[in-house]
């Protein structure tokens, strides 16, 4: 029963017992419940999605290539966003409260970033790929292997993990702002605050540099395979299996034109907050900036969507593994 001298809101506190704990965020049950939801459907989508996809690379010898090898490594990449980072960022944009301290928030940080970051440059190797065999068909083979896509992949991991981990635990992204985050820090947060400069820097090397470079190489492929389709349509007696790979070719060019323009949806809001928050002394909500960041991993469980419904190939291997269970 309440007294006359407590307030009419109670605030729940992420650690009751310690008076310089976070508050919970005070949310209705029943949208609490709906968040839940939608989160729990959005982190399933992700893991199992992607993990189709991985599945159906490693088992099909006509999607061994060096294009769905880089497909692969970026499922595998949302694959492990999904798993290790989505549940616990649920928990903390539901409740309002990081439960497991600031170590493993660091962790789940720098993994964050990892798999992020990762997942953008896959998107980029397969736009140089796809560039390669629309733009230069002829020493498409020789320029890119099995081995030299391994080599490329192997590196994007490295360079994700080291380049997130080192930002993360160093603490240079937070060099400026020290008075700031002791006002606004209780226990029971996780948020990863960034300082202008490095705002802008992961903002600009991460997203703006590898998207501007993408757009510009799917205007040479769209260019490139318009042109190779009116050629063969032209060709009176030039063969229907030329004319239906030029098809084909344009078609996976306007697959990965949708898989752009999704990531483009999904992660130009968060970078673009993350650059200009800073100058703005921070004014974006807590809430806002969380949601965001959810959109951002929505690209991630829309990436095996796309390839599903898009990819002829899949499809073919897809319907052939039904066949197969079915008979």
């Amino acid at each position: 029963m309440k007294t006359a001298s407590e307030p009419s809101i109670n605030v729940f506190l992420c650690y009751p017992l310690r008076p310089d704990s976070c508050p919970r965020a005070h949310r209705l049950t029943i949208l609490k419940v709906a968040m839940y939801v939608f989160m729990v459907l959005m982190i399933l989508t992700t893991v199992f999605g992607n993990l189709l996809v991985i599945i159906s690379i490693s088992h099909f010898k006509q999607l061994q290539s060096p294009t769905h090898m880089i497909v692969q490594s970026l499922a595998a990449c949302d694959c492990l966003l999904g798993s290790l980072v989505m549940p616990y960022s649920m928990v903390r944009s539901v409740e309002g409260c990081w439960y497991l301290g600031d170590f493993v928030c660091k962790v789940h940080s720098s993994l964050d970033m990892t798999f992020s970051i990762s997942s953008k440059i896959h998107l980029g190797l397969i736009s140089v790929d796809r560039y390669w065999a629309i733009c230069d068909p002829l020493r498409y083979k020789m320029r890119v292997t099995n081995n030299i896509v391994t080599v490329f992949t192997t590196f994007t991991w490295l360079f994700s993990f080291l380049y997130s981990f080192s930002i993360v635990f160093s603490g240079i992204n937070k060099i400026g702002l020290e008075s700031f985050i002791m006002q606004v820090y209780c226990v029971g947060s996780c948020v990863l605050f960034f300082n202008k400069q490095w705002g802008l820097i992961c903002s600009l090397l991460t997203f703006f540099l590898p998207g501007t470079i993408m757009s510009s190489l799917y205007m040479n492929i769209f260019y490139v395979a318009r042109k190779h389709a009116k050629v063969m349509s032209e060709r009176v007696t030039g063969g229907l299996k030329s004319q239906g790979s030029a098809q084909r070719e344009g078609k996976a060019a306007k697959t990965l034109a949708i898989v752009m323009g999704v990531f483009y949806l999904c992660w130009l809001p968060f970078f673009t907050a993350t650059a200009v928050d800073p100058f703005l002394n921070f004014v974006t909500p807590g809430d806002v900036f969380d949601a965001l960041v959810w959109f951002g991993y929505f690209n991630s469980t829309c990436n095996p969507l796309i390839y599903g419904f898009f990819y002829p190939r899949f499809q073919k291997a897809l319907t052939v593994n039904h066949s197969m269970f079915s008979l």
